[in-house]
């Protein structure tokens, strides 16, 4: 017997997801760019959130593996340099932040893999005014 697809309304749906799970699993390509080279960013294993609120500016990185005395941080107010190393790889990630920053009040965390980087945002600029 054959079936009606109108007897289920999701099947082609699934039918795609089906696809693209398997050309995913294939190696092939599903529309998205995925990082296996771990000589360049952080790799697959490691992701970094930023968080942007009134009051600071905070990042958020997952660096497996990496010893805190490994970990250098650098910063000129507008983009964070995360540079860490472990016995296996190298990691060296610029994270744009989304406003700009004092970076003389930065203050940074390292926990069970787990950095956290906090800064206050940069003061406003003044009005100049012409007399």
């Amino acid at each position: 017997m054959r079936r009606d697809d109108r007897d289920e309304p999701f099947d082609d749906l699934f039918r795609e997801i089906e696809r693209m799970m398997n050309d995913m699993m294939a190696g092939g390509d599903v529309g998205f760019e995925s990082r296996t080279d771990t000589d360049a960013g952080f790799g697959a294993d490691t992701h970094v959130d930023v968080h942007d609120t009134e009051e600071e500016v905070r990042v958020i990185a997952d660096l497996p593996g990496v010893e805190k005395q490994n970990i250098e941080l650098e910063c000129d107010g507008k983009t964070l340099t995360i540079s860490a190393r472990s016995d296996h790889r190298e990691y060296d990630e610029r994270v744009s932040l989304p406003r700009r920053v004092n970076e003389h009040t930065a203050s940074a965390t390292y926990n069970n893999g787990v950095l956290e980087v906090v800064f206050e945002p940069a003061e406003q600029s003044s009005d100049i005014s012409l007399e």
